[in-house]
């Protein structure tokens, strides 16, 4: 083991102190190595004074937007109301029949015909999934509103029909308050998406 000028020096030095220590009894001293400056924990006045003032921006402009419950209401209404269109769609196609939706500012009727063919009304109350008839779904608040009032036919092949025997040429737009995304009936496959 080779040791360097610096060592030896140091060891030295600390042989000497012991000699010395030990001949006039004083007790032992042991020299420790400096420590590394120890971790802060904790946080700076700087740092709590910013997050306070983040904390009270997002209490003035985000707050009031998870409060407000009619967002929600709405979102959750224009996915039920998107949900149905399809479920209307659905059956039109598996019992080879005429289901008519019909819209008004507060929600939505559908009813099936009860016999197949082109021509064949609506004059049956649909099911819903759940076993109620009719199948129904209103808006949740009076501040929702379903845009525009229409009533429209799924073929028994799934495209919509204006009336019948007149296919709908452009497709069909239902704007909900509230929801940001427009819910959309495609004009040639009668595909709900938004």
């Amino acid at each position: 083991m080779r040791l360097t000028i610096r060592q030896i020096e140091i060891h030295l030095v600390r042989a000497l102190a012991r000699r010395i220590r030990l001949r006039h009894g004083l007790p032992t001293i042991r020299l420790h190595k400096p420590r590394a400056p120890s971790c802060q924990h904790g946080f700076t006045l700087v740092e709590l004074v910013m997050v306070m003032i983040i904390v009270g921006i997002l209490a003035v402009f985000a707050a009031p937007r998870f409060f407000d419950a009619d967002i929600f209401k709405s979102r959750g209404f224009a996915d039920q109301v998107q949900a149905s269109l399809r479920y209307a769609q659905k059956i039109a196609i598996a019992q080879r029949r005429n289901v008519c939706v019909a819209m008004t500012a507060g929600g939505i009727t559908l009813t099936i015909a009860s016999a197949s063919g082109a021509a064949s009304a609506c004059d049956t109350n649909l099911i819903s999934p759940t076993g109620e008839s009719p199948y129904k779904i209103s808006t949740p608040s009076a501040a929702i509103t379903l845009s525009p009032v229409q009533t429209f036919i799924f073929n028994a092949l799934g495209k919509p029909f204006d009336t019948l025997g007149n296919p709908s040429v452009a497709q069909k737009t239902i704007t909900i308050s509230g929801a940001t995304n427009p819910i959309i009936v495609e004009a040639e496959t009668g595909y709900v998406h938004q």
